[in-house]
């Protein structure tokens, strides 16, 4: 098992240790998240397949009459595969550019930024990664979660997408978040969804005195439900056909169809329990969790570059270690 913070400390490059601690920064799920690191590439090709069960039905206990036997009833599981995935990303610096930049680094500048880039895609996936859809990604909570004892208001939706349904609505929603915290196996490390629905989230806990503050491991002073830290999840890149960009929220805002209707502007909220017997990452063992391969300026040729790369996916291995609260309208 290891953390970031663990793995920057068996880092003896400084560099190595700053881009660690920018995905810390940049992401306070993979500041908490710790990593099973088992998995040790063979060289030869290999998928990095990592097998575990995952709990579907809890064991029970009852009780019993004299002379009579208890009635048989087994935990039950299922076998799940996840592979680590390779993610980050390349940039490219002309010596000239670098050279005159002085302090004001560019090379620094491009990895900070792809960094971030990296923590919002890794966000992104923890959320709606879809496997079946790209091979390329890890499956995220979103598919996991359907159907399960942890998927809180999927048939119907909460309407606080005004000030005025806030007023009306924000007990609700709070009750709402309440149930949807209880229903997991244990304290989340935190509560993560969009930017808007954060606020909104914010702004209901802040109406009926429940807004607390708590810090990250960097100091930096971050809102809590019941010392429960909010995780804004940020926004991702995409590249649209026209070869332009937008950025859309890592945690998506839909419509859906609830009952006969057709709902616009719903999104959900996420909470993980992070252990290795519920909600964790898996990496590979060694020094390639977390790798940055900076240009080269004293090799020949005036443009040089620059790499951000990442080893990791995650596995659920409880059912109760994740939770979903769906469908909160908030546009």
């Amino acid at each position: 098992m290891i953390t970031l913070a663990e793995a920057r400390v068996g880092r003896e490059d400084k560099v190595d240790q700053q881009v660690i601690d920018s995905f810390r920064r940049n992401s306070l799920l993979l500041d908490r998240l710790v990593f099973d690191d088992a998995l040790v590439p063979n060289g030869t090709g290999a998928t990095l397949g990592y097998t575990y069960m995952r709990v579907k039905t809890p064991s029970m206990a009852q009780f019993r009459e004299i002379n009579t036997e208890y009635t048989p009833q087994e935990q039950t599981r299922e076998k799940h595969t996840a592979e680590v995935k390779v993610f980050g990303g390349s940039y490219q610096v002309d010596r000239v550019i670098e050279g005159t930049s002085g302090r004001a680094s560019e090379v620094a500048r491009q990895t900070e930024a792809k960094v971030k880039a990296a923590c919002n895609l890794f966000q992104k996936t923890v959320i709606d990664g879809d496997s079946a859809s790209d091979k390329n990604a890890f499956d995220g909570l979103d598919k996991a979660l359907k159907g399960t004892n942890t998927e809180i208001n999927a048939s119907s939706y909460l309407d606080i997408s005004t000030s005025v349904l806030m007023d009306a609505n924000y007990k609700t929603l709070l009750d709402l978040l309440d149930e949807f915290l209880s229903s997991l196996s244990g304290r989340p490390a935190c509560i993560m969804a969009n930017t808007s629905m954060i606020t909104k989230l914010k702004s209901a806990a802040r109406r009926a005195g429940y807004l607390t503050h708590t810090e990250d491991a960097f100091g930096r002073s971050i809102s809590a439900y019941d010392d429960i830290p909010f995780m804004d999840m940020g926004y991702f890149a995409k590249k649209e056909s026209d070869g332009s960009y937008t950025e859309q929220p890592c945690v998506p805002v839909q419509t859906r169809t609830i009952g006969e209707s057709e709902i616009k502007g719903l999104t959900d909220i996420y909470a993980p329990v992070i252990g290795l017997d519920a909600f964790h990452g898996i990496t590979v063992k060694g020094e390639k969790f977390v790798s940055q391969y900076l240009p080269d300026f004293n090799a020949p040729g005036a443009v040089k570059t620059g790499e951000v790369e990442m080893l990791a996916a995650v596995a659920l291995k409880n059912s109760r270690g994740a939770a979903v609260l769906r469908n909160i309208k908030i546009k």
